[in-house]
């Protein structure tokens, strides 16, 4: 049995919420009371989803490519349309890109991995900031990663990108420190989703080997965690990165 996490009424976004993470959150999200938008560039996956999870509570899905500023306004806008206003943003659609050394890493490989876990959970918190300002109220959750933190090997890239969004998550707490907005990251070790599958397992072996607890992370535990940080009780931490890596992380 969950502990409860008081999230009704509230109308959320979750990015790439149709698989993995983000479906764990939007199921944890419904069960506590929100309304969800799951945000995906596959839009029959995530109407598939959202038809699977419909009895849980109200859920929409919308399509929307994150690397794409046009198309996170057009999303944004369908969903304050739907839904009246947006209380909480989850920026959770990412990949995990190639594993191989930095000088072998291909330049559009990096730019594709930057793209979209960089670039889009900065665009949907510049589309979505604005409107959490203006009726004094947000939270924002992003989920970036222990290598962010740490660096993994062979995956440059990943952990570049995943560091960037740790420190949009700071600068845009900052600035809305002033509001009733929160702003935090959540840095997880690795869960076994179909992010896996771009993977070696070599890369695999290491991520595991790193992991005091000796195992992945559930979907479920990042989603509780996300759950808080999207509650109203996470009214005054704003700006961190909460650890969620099995005791890898050493701050």
């Amino acid at each position: 049995m969950s502990n409860k996490i008081d999230l009704n009424g509230k109308f959320a976004i979750v990015t790439g919420g149709a698989q993995g993470i983000g479906r764990a959150i939007v199921e944890r999200f419904l069960d506590s009371g929100a309304s969800v938008a799951i945000w995906d560039r596959d839009l029959e996956f995530a109407k598939k989803t959202a038809a699977e999870l419909g009895a849980r509570g109200r859920v929409e899905a919308v399509a929307v490519d994150v690397t794409d500023y046009a198309a996170v306004e057009k999303a944004r806008d369908q969903t304050v349309k739907l839904f009246g206003r947006i209380d909480i943003l989850v920026n959770n659609a990412g990949i995990a890109g190639l594993n191989t050394t930095t000088w072998d890493y291909p330049i559009e490989e990096w730019r594709k991995v930057m793209s979209i876990n960089l670039d889009g959970p900065f665009h949907c918190c510049k589309a979505v900031a604005p409107g959490m300002v203006a009726q004094n109220y947000g939270r924002i959750v992003n989920i970036a990663s222990v290598a962010g933190k740490e660096g993994n090997p062979n995956a440059p890239a990943y952990s570049a990108s995943k560091a960037g969004v740790i420190a949009l998550t700071k600068s845009l707490a900052k600035e809305t420190a002033g509001k009733d907005i929160s702003v935090n990251c959540i840095t997880p070790a690795a869960a076994r989703t179909a992010i896996f599958d771009q993977m070696t397992q070599s890369h695999i072996d290491f991520m595991l080997s790193k992991i005091p607890r000796g195992r992945f992370v559930l979907v479920e535990e990042i989603a509780a965690l996300a759950a808080f940080c999207a509650s109203a009780d996470c009214s005054f931490t704003t700006g961190a990165a909460f650890d969620i890596s099995g005791g890898r992380a050493t701050y």
